[in-house]
C-alpha cells in the first residue's frame, strides 16, 4: 500500500515535470527558511517583557533536535531503504540521500518545531504546522520518501514536542535567561524605535 501510493504520486509528478522541479527548489530552501523563522520568533519578545516567544523559539529548536535524535535511533534499528534505492525506476527531483528512509528527518524536524509552537500559540502554530505539512508532503512528491516515512516523522515529532514542552521547560527557561542577557541589549534599540512618540499635552 505504501509503495502503491508512492508510485502513483511519483508517476503523476513525472508526467508534470515542472511540478517536480518546482517542489525540488522549494524543498532545498524550505528547511533553512523554516529554521530561520523559528529563530525569528525570539525577536517577538520585548526585552524585559514576557518570555513566551523566547520559550517557544528555544523549545521548538530543542524539540527538533530531540526528534532528529529519536529518528536516528529508529533508523539504526530499522534501516529501511529509500524508495528510489528499492525501486530504481522511481523518479527523483533533487539529491539522492542514502541514509535510512524511515522516519523522514525533514518531517521529524519540521513537525517538531510546528507542534511545539502550536503548544505556545494557536495562530502561529497553525502557520508553522501548514508549512511543515508542505515540507513533509514535498518529500514524497520529489521522490525522496514513502508516505509512511513522513507520517512516522510526524509521530516522532509530536512525541519530541510533548517531551520538551512538558518535561524540559525548567532547563529551557534557564537557557533562555542566559541567552537573553546577550540578545536583549542588541534587540532593545529596535523595540524603542517602535514605541510611538508621546503626544504633547494640549
Amino acid at each position: 500500500m505504501d509503495y502503491r501510493l508512492y508510485h502513483a504520486i511519483n508517476q503523476f509528478v513525472a508526467s508534470h515535470d515542472w511540478l517536480g522541479r518546482a517542489l525540488g527548489t522549494v524543498e532545498t530552501w524550505a528547511v533553512p527558511l523554516f529554521a530561520l523563522a523559528t529563530m525569528a520568533l525570539w525577536l517577538l519578545a520585548r526585552p524585559g517583557g514576557p518570555r513566551k516567544w523566547k520559550l517557544a523559539s528555544a523549545s521548538a529548536l530543542a524539540s527538533a533536535g530531540v526528534a532528529l535524535l529519536i529518528a536516528q535511533v529508529i533508523a539504526k534499528t530499522w534501516p529501511r531503504e529509500r524508495p528510489f534505492a528499492a525501486h530504481p525506476t522511481a523518479h527523483v527531483w533533487g539529491s539522492r540521500s542514502h541514509d535510512a528512509s524511515f522516519p523522514s528527518d525533514h518531517a521529524s524536524a519540521a513537525f517538531a518545531i510546528a507542534f511545539t509552537v502550536l503548544l505556545f500559540d494557536l495562530t502561529a502554530g497553525s502557520i508553522f504546522l501548514a508549512a511543515a505539512a508542505v515540507i513533509a508532503i514535498g518529500r514524497v512528491f520529489v521522490g525522496a520518501h514513502y508516505p509512511a516515512d513522513v507520517l512516522g516523522g510526524a509521530l516522532v515529532a509530536l512525541a519530541a514536542a510533548l517531551l520538551v514542552v512538558r518535561l524540559g521547560q525548567p532547563v529551557i527557561l534557564a537557557l533562555v535567561k542566559l541567552v537573553e542577557r546577550v540578545t536583549d541589549p542588541l534587540v532593545a534599540p529596535f523595540w524603542r524605535r517602535r514605541k510611538p512618540a508621546e503626544r504633547p499635552l494640549p
